[in-house]
């Protein structure tokens, strides 16, 4: 099963930013799939913030979040900016086949163990 792998999360101050990556493990290809963004912040649901097409196609839900991804690197970024307090939480990145599905949890079939972003004076 495809294993993916985030980085990138970190302490800053609100109005700054931050890239996170999603790669995918060692012996496997992000090449022909879906990736989406999810969060989730303390004691809330988690939530979609992005999503890519395995052909490029992005649909950003958070307009101050962009999404692309360098498939010779294997790697999905989400670049956030103008960050707030409340986009603090968990940052997940998962995989789908092909297009992006509705941003649903239950439609995405590998997971990451995330990276926390806290935004914060």
């Amino acid at each position: 099963q495809l294993q993916l792998v985030e980085s990138g999360g970190g302490l800053v101050q609100p109005g700054g930013s931050l890239r996170l990556s999603c790669r995918a493990a060692s012996g496997f290809t992000l090449d022909y799939y879906a990736i989406g963004w999810f969060r989730q912040a303390p004691g809330k649901e988690r939530e979609g913030v992005s999503c890519i097409s395995s052909s490029g196609d992005a649909d950003s839900v958070k307009g101050r979040f962009t999404i692309s991804r360098d498939n010779a690197k294997n790697t999905v970024y989400l670049e956030m900016n103008s960050l707030k307090p409340e986009d603090t939480g968990g940052y997940y990145c998962a995989a789908d086949w092909g297009n992006c599905p509705e941003m649903q949890r239950a439609n995405f079939g590998s997971w990451g163990q995330g990276t926390q972003v806290t935004v914060s004076s």
